[in-house]
Parts: C-alpha cells; sequence; structure tokens
C-alpha cells in the first residue's frame, strides 16, 4: 500500500520577505503569503487528500487550514516538520549571517536529518495507503527529500513557498 507524500512549503511570511532567519519563530503570512494558499487551495480543490499534515508553527498551520479548507479536513500537526532551530541566528537578517562562524545552538545536521527521517516513518506508519498532504518549511522540506532520495541536502533544489513535492513512500 503506497503513501503518497504530498510536501509543501508555507506561504511567504513577513519574514521571508525582510530576509529574516525565522526558524522556529511561529511566523505571520503576508498578503503574497495568504494569497499563494489561496491560489494553492483552488489549484487543488478536486484533488484527492485524505490527510493534511502540518509543522506546529503558525505560518505552516495557516497556510494549511486554508488548503484544507474545501476538503473539510482537520489540520494535524506535528513538531517533526518544525523548521530548523537556528539558536541565535533566529532573528537575525540572513545576507548578514554569510561569514559569521555557526553559533553552538544552531540545530545539527544530524540532528535536522533524524528528524526528518522519524517524519517520514511517522506519515508510512500512520497513514499507510493515504494521500497525506504536510506543509513544512524551506529546510526541513530539504531534509526530508534527502533522507528519501538519500542524497546530501546540498543536491536537493530549493523549494518556493508554496511549492509543492510528490513522494511516493
Amino acid at each position: 500500500m503506497e503513501t503518497i507524500l504530498y510536501l509543501v512549503r508555507h506561504g511567504e511570511t513577513i519574514d521571508n520577505a525582510h530576509q529574516i532567519m525565522q526558524g522556529q519563530k511561529q511566523g505571520e503570512l503576508n498578503e503574497k503569503g495568504l494569497r499563494q494558499a489561496r491560489e494553492f487551495r483552488d489549484q487543488w480543490e478536486h484533488r484527492e487528500i485524505d490527510v493534511v499534515l502540518a509543522s506546529d508553527l503558525k505560518r505552516s498551520i495557516d497556510t494549511a487550514s486554508i488548503i484544507a479548507a474545501p476538503h473539510g479536513l482537520e489540520v494535524v500537526t506535528t513538531p517533526l516538520l518544525r523548521e530548523r532551530d537556528w539558536g541565535s541566528f533566529t532573528g537575525r537578517y540572513i545576507p548578514s549571517l554569510k561569514n559569521e562562524v555557526w553559533p553552538d545552538d544552531v540545530e545539527t545536521l544530524e540532528n535536522l536529518l533524524s528528524r526528518a527521517g522519524e517524519f517520514i516513518a511517522y506519515v508510512k506508519k500512520t497513514y499507510p495507503g493515504k494521500k497525506v498532504l504536510a506543509v513544512g518549511h524551506g529546510i526541513i522540506n530539504k531534509a526530508v527529500q534527502a533522507v528519501y532520495f538519500k542524497k546530501s541536502m546540498s543536491e536537493i533544489p530549493r523549494m518556493m513557498n508554496v511549492e509543492v513535492r510528490e513522494l511516493v513512500l
């Protein structure tokens, strides 16, 4: 029984637009992000979706709620899909971080990839044979794909806001 995972990145946020490192901050969709989520909802209104999952961060929940509405589905949240914890880089202007030494409080790549693997296992075990749409974040979604395809993070193309990638589990 194949489980289909539609991995989606949340809509654009105020911090995305200002190039601020959000990490595990809740985040707020801006007007463009709300529009992106509504456009995706309209495109997927008649596609079969059995379950809608989201990171437990507001920007993902809000995106997922918009997408789930025409399907009459509740959004199930999981901390496994949270964005990478950027520690003391959180809240900083991304271009200013280019040459900085990474602080010790940034979530390790090993932990991120482990969490991504746990997410894949959770979806396979909990929703066998279902079509699962999961709204996460740029880096955790990249990690999920890296684990799935057995590739390095650098080999996975960046996901744009409200882009979808399909994985057959």
